[in-house]
């Protein structure tokens, strides 16, 4: 099973105004075979934030990546991006996708078993999180793997696990019967060459958990 890599912006882009090693971040992240590049900076406008989504569109071009942004629907349809990733407490699901075209992604953010089951099968997939303990949520309890598997039996939708997921404990991640992994810290400060050693282990990891090894 090759599991769905999902790379979180750190939200920093703003303060930091580095908008090259952002997009160097993004182009290691793809070229190591992410699927994913969810665009979550807060702090942007909405002009300033199409601007970044089509200059990291143009990064993927030519990889399978696909470039989703984090709740901003408007800025994502009139930036091109491929898809909207919609927090717990945004709009619904199906008012959503009543306003994409064909293709477009929607995934959302759920934080317990019961929202996993509620979900609407307007949804293309779900990031449950906080799975384990991450410096980028200090403040949420991290949920564990356990109730990660039970998330993935209470919805038919493709569930990636988030929060504190590392090539270390991939493993529980994919005998949980996650469908992937979406992560900030594993792409965040890491050399390319790192970042896909990490990816590769990462998808090791689900093969191993396939076979039963």
């Amino acid at each position: 099973m090759r599991p769905v890599i999902a790379m979180i912006t750190d939200g920093r882009l703003a303060s930091t105004g580095q908008t090259g090693a952002w997009l160097a971040r993004i182009i290691a992240a793809a070229a190591a075979g992410a699927h994913l590049i969810q665009v979550r900076e807060r702090g942007l406008d909405d002009r300033a934030l199409s601007v970044v989504i089509r200059r990291c569109l143009e990064a993927v071009r030519g990889t399978r990546a696909r470039v989703v942004v984090n709740d901003r629907l408007d800025v994502a349809l009139a930036s091109g991006a491929h898809g909207v990733h919609l927090r717990s407490d945004s709009v619904p699901a199906q008012r959503a996708r009543a306003m994409t075209p064909t293709g477009f992604l929607v995934g959302r953010s759920v934080h317990s078993v019961a929202e996993a089951a509620a979900a609407d099968e307007s949804v293309d997939y779900l990031l449950f999180g906080t799975v384990f303990a991450t410096a980028s949520k200090p403040d949420r309890a991290p949920v564990g793997a356990a109730a990660l598997g039970e998330a993935v039996r209470a919805t038919g939708l493709p569930v990636l696990a988030v929060g504190g997921v590392t090539a270390d404990n991939a493993g529980e991640v994919a005998r949980a019967g996650a469908a992937g992994i979406a992560a900030i810290g594993l792409f965040a400060a890491a050399s390319p060459d790192e970042v896909l050693a990490s990816v590769d282990r990462i998808a090791r990891a689900f093969d191993l958990a396939e076979s039963g090894s």
